[in-house]
């Protein structure tokens, strides 16, 4: 009989047969002291049926989900912090909200009473709920695993700049949180592959230590990586954050989470927990979607969806483009996961196919920043199209430094590309004032633990006044300043 060879790494398990055959899953490595939740997670890893899914998988001979092609060396990582469910059944957990079209937010929690019903009391002083809004709620099956009730609860319309007080299914502590401003000035606080260890507390710490309107995140949320139970702590972690300030988000591969045969279809526990705006903005997937606000058009995009031309993601990014009025929204800012241009060694060139088939239409669309994550390090670009550096091209962050388990991206190519402003290897966050119409500020600010250091900023102009970038939108040729390099 052959024997199951279980090799621990970092973040995955390889099993090796007694044949030269190996295949890697995506299954964290978790050691806690907490009973309840390793004993859900090992009924996920050890049921009977297991090996038989392990085997269709081995025979099938499909390609896993992902693989370890790193070249790099990352630092040991700080441990899990696995949040636990101190509450009753029927009240709420894993609260958040998400801005759902114009004045309306949607709340977002979990039962564990599948009897409580969703809605949401609210009004402008705490205990006295004037308004109440009714949603819906769902619920899914993952292996052995199925999730508690899932509410989702739009309310508005909502005053802007304005504190509101709330309580989810008619039981349960109270929450509260602020609307963003109805015009400038507007802060955005920006964080990448977050995942839920001390790193992750760090950063969230740092983020909460001063105001801001609302967190973007583009791409690795909980790194639950299968593991579901991982996903209900990851939401408990982040409540008294995104309970309180509306989180945007976008998928990124640790939220795919499918299983050859199994389980063919990604994003369902991600799709079910973290519901975007995608419907009030004209798209037909909560991978891409879009929402204005104070000023600002905020674009969304899938990195592990279709996107070239004949996709439903393409179609739906011309017509949002199309739609842009740059005299209500002066700023355009797009979030995706794998970063279109990097310099570190880690996933060199795996956002390029999605550059050559969108590049040009945020080009044209005088786009001024892109934010994505996946690289779990921080580099800021000057202003680039079609790897020039470009006066009319957007701005590029990578900003995968939120606190992953997976550790840091060492590795950054050598000799330094003339396109790379400032690049670290260290755990942080992003924060983008837009202050009026045409001035913003960017800082990136990094974790010393206990104290937050400003390690990069830069003063910019965006680019919807620009006479030099509008009257050449169809053509790159005048607005290339002609520096190039190879990425």
């Amino acid at each position: 009989m052959d024997i199951l060879h279980a090799i621990a790494t970092n973040n995955l398990y390889f099993f090796k047969l007694a044949k030269p055959f190996f295949i890697s899953l995506p299954f964290p490595t978790l050691i806690t002291t907490h009973e309840s939740l390793n004993k859900k997670i090992m009924e996920n890893l050890l049921s009977p049926v297991f090996p038989i899914l392990l085997t269709m998988c081995i025979f099938s001979q499909i390609s896993p989900s992902y693989a370890l092609t790193h070249d790099y060396i990352r630092p040991p990582a700080r441990g899990l912090v696995l949040s636990q469910h101190k509450r009753s059944e029927s009240d709420p957990q894993q609260v958040h909200i998400s801005l759902a079209g114009k004045d309306h937010i949607r709340v977002s929690w979990i039962t564990d009473d599948k009897k409580v019903p969703s809605i949401v009391e609210y009004g402008k002083v705490p205990g006295e709920y004037n308004a109440m809004a009714t949603g819906e709620h769902t619920s899914y099956h993952y292996f052995f695993y199925s999730s508690s009730k899932i509410h989702h609860v739009k309310i508005g319309p909502l005053e802007t700049d304005t504190i509101y007080y709330y309580r989810c299914g008619g039981c349960g502590p109270e929450f509260s949180f602020k609307t963003p401003p109805p015009s400038f000035p507007i802060e955005f606080a920006v964080v990448g592959d977050l995942g839920q260890t001390e790193w992750t507390n760090s950063t969230l710490a740092h983020v909460g230590s001063k105001d801001y309107d609302v967190f973007l995140l583009p791409g690795d949320l909980s790194y639950a990586d299968t593991q579901q139970p991982l996903w209900d702590s990851f939401g408990r972690l982040v409540e008294p954050y995104a309970s309180s300030r509306p989180w945007m988000v976008t998928e990124g591969n640790h939220e795919i989470e499918t299983f050859p045969i199994i389980q063919p279809h990604g994003f369902k526990a991600y799709n079910a927990r973290w519901r975007m705006p995608f419907e009030e903005s004209g798209s037909s997937s909560n991978l891409y979607y879009s929402f204005d606000v104070s000023g600002t058009h905020i674009i969304m995009l899938g990195s592990y969806t279709d996107f070239d031309a004949d996709s439903a993601q393409y179609k739906w990014l011309q017509a949002d483009l199309s739609k842009i009025d740059r005299k209500k929204t002066p700023w355009v800012i797009a979030l995706l996961h794998a970063p279109w241009y990097n310099t570190n060694s880690a996933h060199q060139g795996e956002g390029e196919s999605m550059r050559k088939s969108m590049e040009d239409l945020l080009y044209k669309a005088r786009v001024d920043i892109i934010f994505a994550g996946h690289v779990h390090a921080y580099e800021r670009f000057t202003r680039i199209y079609d790897n020039k550096a470009d006066p009319c091209g957007p701005m590029y962050i990578t900003i995968g430094d939120g606190g992953n388990r997976e550790g840091l991206a060492l590795n950054f190519k050598e000799p330094v590309s003339p396109l790379s402003m400032y690049r670290e290897s260290s755990f942080g966050h992003g924060r983008l004032r837009i202050l009026d119409e045409t001035r913003a500020h960017w800082s990136w600010h990094r974790n010393n633990d206990s104290d937050s250091f400003t390690a990069d900023e830069i003063w910019f102009e965006n680019l919807s006044t620009s006479k030099q970038c509008w009257g050449n939108t169809n053509t790159q040729q005048s607005s290339s300043i002609g520096i190039s390099d190879e990425l």
